[in-house]
């Protein structure tokens, strides 16, 4: 049966097809160009890979050789992190040091005896302080969580209070500042000192605190051969080098005193050429001669002469240097030395514990005894104290911990400070004191040579994630992608595609010849022949060599570490190290050689702005705008031919649908002239 045919649904022909088929033979032009236009694409990623993996090693070989090189880190060793820690900058130099935390900084913090769940505190104005700083505000009354709330809100990160459940049933107050140091006490007033009193967690007590006169009638010069010059002025007394001065006072101090002396220290050290060296005597003064005159004419007898011994200056005093120039008098006649102060062009405030120096003892006066040659010693702002009383004149009752300073021992040399985390000790190192000991504790600065290990390490994978690239590139032989081990199945497929893409590109062959030059070459360092290339810290591009046989893998240019040798001479050699990758050898302060400093001026050219890498991605773009140009003209003249084939072929459908008709036409004519005979 044949088909059948509906006129306007159905091409007769197939014209669709036809057309289809014609169309298809016009468009092989443009799907060339937009095949073009993909491999321009894929070849511009190409070229931007390169150009990613070229900037990558150019940013790790410029970080081994600029300002903030890895070769300048400093890190900070100690032997005991439970009780010292530190972090060291750039600024610091390289030391050993001993430390000895024997007090480390405290902040009040004082817990009321347990209370009633249900306790109210009364209404009122409760002001608190910390050190000078005033935290005051009024309370409507209420719990103890209210008040606690109330304090909370108001304190400004220097005071809080907690509620904590010490006895089951019961509730206590802790009420604690958040700033460290003696000179931070917790003080009570208005309705927060009574309040201290009802909760217990403070009691009235006395001021002991006594300030120890510095004048001219307190102050007593001790009578020693060759006594310096004793000075008192304005609260101070300097006692000059040789000097030996008393500060009378009484003051009974019971066995396990809490009382602690604090004063202020501070030195002036001389050089040689200040000390002031004996003069010879002047001799006797000798009256004039006399004079005659007779006529006009003055005869003048001859001068008396007093001819004077040869003079021999007495030789200078032998130097001697003390820090351990304070002493404590007693009522029984014995004397105890105070630790040593430490030279301080400042004045630097100190604090001694009486009850480690006179427990049970009566103290009679404080001394100077500066035996130094070229040394003086000034001392102010002497007074005695109860550390745990607080302001107000409460003694508290319950305290959790008391304000107080850290105090330390770096070499020996005793230094207060008011935080555990202190910054001026060591230029460029901050200390943090975690816990006491009574054994120095070593803290070590040194180089971060894990630092400038990771750093290598980062170099020789960029370096080598570069050289593999360039050789995917450059090269046709399939063994360059199976050798490498870290890709997985589906990176090696996609490495593949683009293998030997470069193979006519001489920049690239070039550059890469460049980069195993630069890694192989030797360099100038202060180590010399000892250490002048890369291959003798441990980096090179065939460590293995006597280890096995052929192995072509090896002569990709790719580099190798070995690990121990690395570590060796970075422990050794840091130095030589760092010059062997960036180093000045004309004295201007900039770096002109090394392996960092070659492989940065090798990939310069590539990827600084208007390099090769954009210069090659602009001609392409260029090239696929064209092409894409060209695709656009040629759409619209391959829709313009299948509107006029498909106007073509209608005409000739309707011609024969014509032809058809008039042949019908013609049969069913000659049919009726058939019928009617």
């Amino acid at each position: 049966m044949s088909d059948v045919y509906i006129p306007g649904v159905q091409s007769r022909f197939n014209s669709d097809k036809l057309i289809e088929d014609l169309m298809k033979v016009e468009r092989i032009p443009k799907e060339r160009a937009e095949k073009n236009i993909e491999n321009l694409q894929n070849e511009k990623g190409y070229w931007q890979e390169v150009g990613r993996r070229i900037s990558t090693l150019r940013e790790s070989a410029r970080a081994l050789f600029s300002f903030q090189n890895p070769f300048g880190e400093r890190q900070a060793i100690s032997a005991d992190e439970s009780v010292i820690s530190a972090s060291a900058t750039r600024e610091a130099s390289e030391q050993e040091l001993n430390f000895t935390v024997k007090q480390t900084a405290q902040a009040d913090r004082f817990l009321s005896r347990p209370l009633d769940e249900k306790h109210r505190i009364e209404s009122g104005t409760y002001t608190f302080s910390v050190g000078e700083d005033e935290i005051s505000f009024t309370f409507r009354g209420g719990t103890l969580k209210e008040f606690a709330d109330a304090l909370n809100r108001r304190g400004r990160d220097k005071i809080s209070a907690s509620i904590f459940t010490v006895e089951p049933g019961t509730k206590s107050l802790l009420i604690e500042s958040k700033v460290q140091g003696s000179a931070n006490r917790l003080g009570f007033s208005a309705d927060a000192r009574q309040m201290a009193i009802d909760l217990g967690m403070a009691e009235a007590g006395n001021d002991s605190r006594r300030t120890i006169a510095v004048n001219e009638s307190t102050v007593r010069k001790n009578s020693r051969e060759e006594s310096g010059e004793v000075i008192v002025k304005d609260g101070v007394v300097e006692a000059q080098a040789g000097a030996s001065v008393s500060i009378p006072f009484s003051l009974a101090v019971a066995p396990g005193s809490p009382l602690v002396l604090k004063f202020e220290t501070a030195t002036k050290v001389k050089s040689d050429d200040e000390i002031a060296v004996p003069q010879p005597p002047p001799g006797p003064s000798v009256p004039s001669s006399g004079a005659v005159s007779y006529g006009g004419i003055v005869v003048e007898n001859d001068p008396s002469n007093a001819p004077l011994p040869q003079w021999t200056p007495p030789p200078l005093p032998e130097r001697h240097d003390s820090l351990s120039v304070l002493r404590l008098s007693f009522s029984d006649g014995t004397t105890a030395a105070l630790p040593a102060i430490g030279d301080s062009g400042d004045f630097t405030s100190r604090q001694i514990n009486l009850g480690d120096f006179a427990g049970g003892k009566t103290i009679t006066a404080l001394s100077i005894e500066n035996d130094n040659t070229h040394r003086d010693i000034s001392l102010r702002n002497i007074e005695a104290l109860d550390p745990t009383a607080i302001t107000g004149g409460l003694k508290p009752l319950n305290a959790v911990s008391t304000a107080q300073d850290a105090i330390l021992a770096m070499e020996g040399i005793e230094m207060r400070r008011p935080s555990n985390i202190i910054d001026d000790i060591i230029p460029g190192v901050t200390v943090t004191l975690r816990g006491v000991s009574d054994r120095p504790v070593n803290l070590k600065i040194q180089p971060d040579r894990e630092a400038v290990k990771e750093s290598l390490i980062s170099l020789v994978g960029n370096y080598n994630r570069l050289m593999t690239e360039l050789n995917v590139l450059t090269r046709s032989d399939p063994r360059i992608i199976d050798e490498i081990s870290y890709l997985s199945t589906e990176e090696k497929d996609e490495m593949k595609k683009r293998q030997n893409v470069f193979s006519s590109d001489s920049t690239l062959n070039q550059f890469k010849n460049r980069l195993l030059q630069a890694a192989t070459a030797s360099y100038p360092t202060s180590e010399e022949r000892n250490l002048a290339m890369l291959a003798q810290i441990g980096i090179g591009t065939n460590l293995r060599s006597s280890s096995g046989g052929y192995d072509p893998s090896r002569l990709r240019g790719y580099l190798e570490i070995d690990e121990k040798a690395l570590d060796a001479a970075l422990e050794t050699r840091m130095s030589a190290v760092k010059e062997l990758f960036g180093n000045d050898t004309t004295g201007d302060a900039l770096i002109d050689t090394g392996v960092a400093f070659t492989l940065d001026a090798a990939a310069k050219p590539f990827v600084e702005i208007g390099g090769l890498i954009s210069l090659k991605t602009g001609t392409i773009d260029s090239r696929i705008s064209q092409d894409q140009r060209r695709i656009e003209s040629m759409e619209r003249q391959l829709a313009a031919k299948e509107v006029d084939l498909r106007i073509q072929y209608g005409r000739m459908e309707g011609a024969y649908s014509r032809m058809e008709q008039m042949s019908s036409s013609l049969d069913n004519f000659s049919q009726r002239n058939n019928n009617g005979r």
